[in-house]
């Protein structure tokens, strides 16, 4: 990438936004580099390495002591077996295990319904959070010719719940950096715009570019193509949403109200 500079009365002066220099990059696109928030995220990347890096000692110094053992298995089931014959000498170390299955089973058994209730619980909280910030999507609004739910058909998948962030992932499922501020994980809008430029079929739902999905009026000839209204689409399962919506990414679909 490199600086963008301006001409004033015969002198180049670098260009500056919110007091930050910008950068054009090879796509052409102009980002703001915020100096200091990436000494910041170099610091703490240093940060997290030595801990990496002291852990890893750590952990090759505890591993000494268990240097000879040829067959780590073998050597913890003797311990397990000589733990049970000291439990109970005059028990079969076949029958302790036994009971101790039954028991974990026992416990597992009470806690289920309070496990399922947690994944509900954290199903509802992915959906708000990543379903909401589909909603209230100021890109999605301004650049793109379909609505949030078909977006969110789409690209939904991309997005995960780590603690209390949001976190995009790629294709390849390599997580998603701001090209603004290097280092820091990149912002719900700034994730799908990069995810949407990587989209083979982004023509077809970007505005301004002739697509026929859920943005445009549905009025006129729609070329032979199979049209699903937003009551009919509302009332698909959601794996049948999210085809539709690949359909009308493809201009294959009109969506109309």
């Amino acid at each position: 990438m490199k600086l963008k500079t301006l001409t004033i009365e015969g002198k180049t002066y670098a260009e500056v936004q919110d007091g930050n220099p910008v950068f054009v990059h090879p796509d052409g696109k102009e980002i703001p580099f915020d100096a200091a928030a990436t000494v910041a995220t170099i610091s703490r990347l240093n940060g997290e390495a030595k801990g990496h890096r002291e852990a890893k000692e750590t952990a090759l110094a505890q591993l000494k002591a268990f240097e000879g053992i040829a067959d780590p298995a073998a050597a913890l089931k003797a311990l397990n077996t000589v733990k049970n014959l000291d439990d109970k000498k005059l028990v079969d170390a076949g029958e302790v295990d036994r009971v101790k299955a039954e028991a974990i089973k026992a416990v597992e058994e009470k806690y289920a319904p309070v496990i399922a209730e947690r994944d509900q619980f954290k199903s509802a909280l992915v959906q708000e959070k990543v379903g909401g910030s589909f909603a209230r999507s100021k890109m999605i609004g301004e650049k793109l010719a379909i609505p949030a739910d078909m977006v969110q058909a789409r690209f939904g998948e991309n997005f995960k719940v780590e603690g209390n962030d949001i976190v995009a992932y790629d294709a390849n499922g390599n997580k998603l950096y701001s090209r603004s501020n290097p280092g820091a994980l990149a912002s719900f809008d700034e994730a799908l715009e990069l995810l949407i430029d990587q989209y083979p079929y982004k023509d077809h739902i970007l505005k301004g570019t002739g697509a026929s999905g859920g943005g445009s009026n549905g009025s006129g000839n729609t070329g032979g193509k199979r049209t699903v209204t937003r009551t009919e689409f509302d009332k698909l399962d959601p794996m049948k949403q999210r085809e539709t919506a690949l359909a009308a990414g493809k201009g294959e679909v009109t969506l109309v109200d």
